[in-house]
């Protein structure tokens, strides 16, 4: 199996998110993701930064995909995303698609289906690959069963990545949250997501964590954690193991997923590596709520 890295979530300054990936580029990664995929507003990384980026990325021996932003609600949105698009294909990197207008825009051409395109049946996984996606990833709320039961009937020539580390991004909004929080409005948001390099932490009435707000996007407070299922993805033949980046331990995480998948066992992750604010969570995978963090045996699917 091979490792990635998705796409920074974050609104990290860019000194930060080109540090980041000078260093990500000698850990024991296959395949970085790129680009902006949360809000349209953040600026700091232009296109041509991206695009930059990716070359050195690619000459340091990483495959490099781009991926275009999940909500694209309007026209100055869409002209980003055939920008992105164009550019991609002029330097022969690979596309992220995580919106369905992207799809449309590869015009049949290799892309990468992105999480937010909601695969949940073989039906929809094999209208996919004749457009021509050549990588999915499933949502993140798929169960351990229902993703054996995709890749029993998973088109051939068609690889299946998995998010097994970081927090799951379950919605996105055309409001700012972060903006709200801080009482300013979006369109004038004085750009606070650069203040919350992790995500700004949302508790309950009772003070308990329960989601992180990133701008437009709403994620888990729990941080997934599937690395005690290595061995049961090898077996369901998942090709690629995703991890989402944050700000703090990134590099001891690859390395622990990079020795569990070459020795095909589960990874030992300390509890110290987890995002700021974070339990394990581990409950869609078996079924049930994803806040849940249980211990089954590792061939339990």
């Amino acid at each position: 199996m091979k490792l990635s890295l998705a796409p920074l979530s974050y609104y990290w300054s860019k000194e930060a998110t080109m540090r980041f990936y000078v260093e990500a580029m000698h850990w024991p990664v296959d395949i970085i993701y790129l680009g902006e995929v949360v809000c349209s507003r953040r600026h700091v990384m232009r296109l041509p930064d991206w695009i930059s980026l990716a070359k050195a990325c690619r000459d340091a021996g990483k495959q490099v995909v781009l991926s275009s932003l999940t909500l694209i609600d309007n026209e100055a949105d869409r002209r980003a995303m055939h920008k992105l698009i164009d550019a991609a294909l002029a330097e022969n990197f690979l596309i992220e698609a995580n919106d369905f207008s992207a799809v449309r825009a590869m015009q049949g051409r290799p892309f990468v289906a992105g999480p937010h395109l909601n695969v949940y049946h073989t039906g929809t996984l094999n209208w996919l690959r004749d457009l021509g996606a050549m990588r999915f990833t499933p949502p993140i709320e798929l169960s351990g069963a229902d993703l054996a039961a995709l890749q029993a009937q998973r088109p051939e020539g068609l690889e299946t990545e998995v998010q097994v580390w970081g927090r799951m991004a379950l919605a996105f909004s055309s409001r700012c949250f972060t903006a709200r929080h801080h009482r300013l409005r979006k369109d004038n948001c004085e750009f606070r997501c650069e203040h919350y390099p992790d995500g700004l932490a949302l508790q309950t009435r009772e003070h308990s964590d329960f989601l992180t707000i990133n701008g437009i996007q709403t994620q888990s407070a729990n941080c997934l954690d599937l690395s005690p299922q290595i061995p049961t993805l090898k077996n369901l033949q998942v090709d690629i193991l995703r991890l989402q980046v944050q700000s703090n331990n990134m590099e001891q995480i690859v390395h622990a997923f990079d020795t569990a998948r070459r020795r095909e066992q589960a990874a030992v992750i300390e509890a110290t590596f987890l995002p700021p604010q974070s339990e394990r969570c581990n409950g869609y995978w078996n079924g049930s709520s994803g806040m849940q963090w249980q211990t089954i045996p590792i061939q339990a699917i």
